[in-house]
């Protein structure tokens, strides 16, 4: 296989996690499937070969050096195959950090949708997403234990 059909085939192979965790968050076989690691060891698993592929000694010595600039890693970034490195990262960090949102949303009852959405196309707008969210969510929607108990006591 080249590259390119590993590099569409990572692409191809996060879809269907995310379609679950969006679409179809409290199904059964939804909570399954997330609850396993073994998606992000594969991913993790093609990464490790995307960097042994990628590393040059010209690349490694740019990337250890301290004074690193933008122009010098975009430079290192337009090689294809270190492309291919750094795209299957933000896939396999996406994935986890949308996972946690997701079992975060199955453990509070925050709603996730717009969260696991933006972190599919934007990890960290989605990760942001969801922190305001569940603060939102406990500010406002949450009810203290005080709440329940002035409640009961009131339609006694």
């Amino acid at each position: 296989m080249t590259i390119e059909q590993l590099f569409n085939g990572a692409n191809i192979f996060v879809l269907p996690f995310w379609v679950l965790i969006i679409l179809l968050p409290n199904w059964g076989v939804t909570r399954k499937i997330m609850e396993s690691y073994l998606p992000f060891v594969a991913l993790a698993v093609l990464y490790g070969f995307f960097f042994v592929n990628s590393l040059t000694a010209e690349n490694a010595q740019a990337l250890s050096n301290p004074q690193l600039k933008l122009a010098d890693l975009a430079q290192i970034f337009a090689d294809p195959k270190v492309m291919a490195t750094g795209w299957t990262h933000y896939l396999v960090m996406d994935l986890f950090v949308g996972r946690w949102i997701y079992w975060e949303g199955q453990r509070t009852g925050v709603w996730t949708i717009h969260s696991l959405a933006l972190c599919l196309f934007a990890g960290p707008l989605g990760l942001l997403s969801h922190i305001l969210t569940s603060a939102i969510g406990q500010k406002f929607f949450t009810r203290t234990e005080d709440s329940k108990v002035e409640t009961v006591t009131t339609s006694s």
